[in-house]
């Protein structure tokens, strides 16, 4: 075994990272979760080469990691599109979050007495409070990564919910930890209750105030290196929630809400941050699951009560307790079809964060924390296995996909232009009334700069003749007027890159 100590911290840690992202490759072409592997590679490594078990460095580890995370989710995520689908968003990161703690501890209770084990309602519940939320990590990378579009708003559904319900389950987790030690200075309900809403409501506010601070910063400290300003980025990241929770609000909450701040406004270098923080989120993500994967007891994950108990609890996770607290949120919400609320039952991924979270009862000595804790690792697995792998296929059997066409250029323009870039693909109506460039009405101001044709890229002239499929890169300085000029030819997909 190889001590995780000292000169060796290089050497494993490089290894460890080629062989998760050799295994990464492997996940995608066969239609696996790149997390999943990550968290295999570690429980392999852990096996036999790497002595590893440190609860603290793990849970700062995984601090970290979902600080990051939650900040691109919120940073990449469109407030013109979450804004229609805010309120179901709301009501599944919170009430369905504690609808899914309560049926499936209400579900653990009953079937432990079967299985031999002694769990009070309490440990029950605080179980299935670490494993209620989904997660972010998980949805975000294999919603993006198969690029498969979804009809009725559910994409930015998905991510707004899996994004900010980690807040609430790590409150109930921590809530209910201090209901099961009462004698090592734990809380009561009543201080629960309102641990709880002074979390929300500071969490809130300071990540608010946090991502409009960032945003003024960065656009007036004109720094000469533009590398520093993804350093001053994540200084802000790290201030958002270690200063949230010096103010007894939840750190992971302001950090969410302050990259959806950050993210939807105007910002300088906003593509260089956009790029830096996509290859750093997945660092984070894999360095969090091969730490996972070390932390676990191989030898503990194969009693046989604690198999028993996680088939059964994972299974009622997936196939009862999600899609009823699910059916149950969205209730009010009548835009949304059967088979919409059905898909969303089914994309409720387990992640890190559920272990993560699990790790509390360890460090606070609650009874039958290892069983807690190996119960959730098994889940997340099965979560991974069962709905990680059929997120695209699932959508195409309920009819709620499309393909998502990916854009054919990549440009960045300078901060201070106002001129507007749209992308858009050439039909039939475009060139019935001739097929080249010159035959084309646009607005003034309007250039057709570039034009993508079977993957070759050529800049045209005004008797290039276009063909049905060409992409055309076109900048404008009349939006309103170009918006109408292609509507008017029977464009409905446009692409705005800037």
């Amino acid at each position: 075994m190889i001590d995780f100590t000292g000169e060796n911290v290089m050497l494993v840690g490089a290894l460890l990272l080629f062989v998760a992202v050799v295994a990464g490759k492997v996940a995608y072409r066969f239609g696996t979760p790149a997390l999943l592997l990550f968290l295999g590679v570690g429980m392999l490594f852990g096996l036999d080469f790497i002595s590893y078990r440190s609860v603290d460095m793990t849970q700062f580890i995984g601090m970290v990691a979902l600080c990051i995370i939650l900040f691109t989710g919120g940073m990449d995520t469109k407030f013109s599109e979450v804004r229609p689908i805010i309120a179901p968003g709301a009501v599944l990161a919170t009430v369905g979050v504690a609808l899914t703690a309560l049926i499936l501890a209400t579900f653990i209770w009953a079937v432990c007495p079967l299985l031999g084990i002694d769990l009070p309602f309490v440990l029950a519940l605080l179980l299935a409070s670490t494993m209620a939320s989904t997660d972010s990590a998980s949805v975000f990378s294999i919603l993006r990564s198969k690029k498969t579009g979804l009809r009725q708003n559910l994409r930015p559904l998905l991510e707004l919910e899996s994004g900010s319900n980690d807040p609430v389950a790590y409150m109930m987790t921590v809530l209910l930890i201090g209901i099961a030690t009462p004698g090592a200075g734990g809380m009561g309900l009543g201080s629960g209750l309102l641990f709880f809403l002074v979390q929300m409501l500071v969490g809130a506010l300071s990540g608010y105030l946090i991502g409009r601070l960032g945003v003024w910063t960065i656009n007036r400290i004109a720094l000469d290196n533009h590398s520093l300003y993804s350093v001053l980025l994540l200084a802000f990241i790290f201030f958002s929630f270690a200063f949230t929770d010096l103010l007894r609000g939840n750190g992971y909450l302001a950090v969410y809400i302050s990259g959806l701040v950050v993210g939807n406004h105007k910002l300088v270098q906003k593509r260089t941050l956009t790029i830096f923080f996509d290859g750093f989120t997945w660092l984070v993500q894999i360095v969090m699951f091969l730490t996972l994967g070390l932390f676990v007891n191989s030898d503990e994950l194969l009693h046989r009560d604690v198999l028993l108990l996680s088939a059964a609890v994972g299974t009622f996770l997936i196939f009862v307790a999600r899609p009823a607290a699910v059916f149950l949120a969205l209730a009010p919400f009548r835009r949304f079809t059967a088979r919409a609320r059905l898909y969303v039952s089914w994309v409720g991924l387990r992640g890190a964060v559920p272990i993560l979270f699990a790790t509390y009862p360890l460090m606070a000595g609650v009874d039958h924390a290892d069983l807690l804790f190996n119960v959730a690792f098994l889940c997340t697995i099965l979560s991974l296995l069962i709905q990680g792998t059929t997120v695209s296929g699932m959508a195409n059997l309920l009819g709620l996909s499309f393909p998502e066409r990916e854009a054919a250029f990549r440009v960045d323009m300078h901060d201070d232009m106002t001129s507007g870039l749209t992308e858009v693909e050439v039909n039939e109506s475009m060139i019935v009334a001739g097929n080249t460039l010159q035959s084309i009405a646009l607005p003034e101001n309007t250039l057709v700069m570039m034009i993508c044709r079977d993957g070759s890229y050529f800049v045209p002239q005004g008797k290039t003749e276009l063909r049905v499929g060409d992409k055309l890169l076109v900048i404008s300085d009349r939006g309103d007027e170009l918006a109408a000029t292609y509507k008017g030819m029977g464009i409905d997909e446009v692409m705005e890159l800037q």
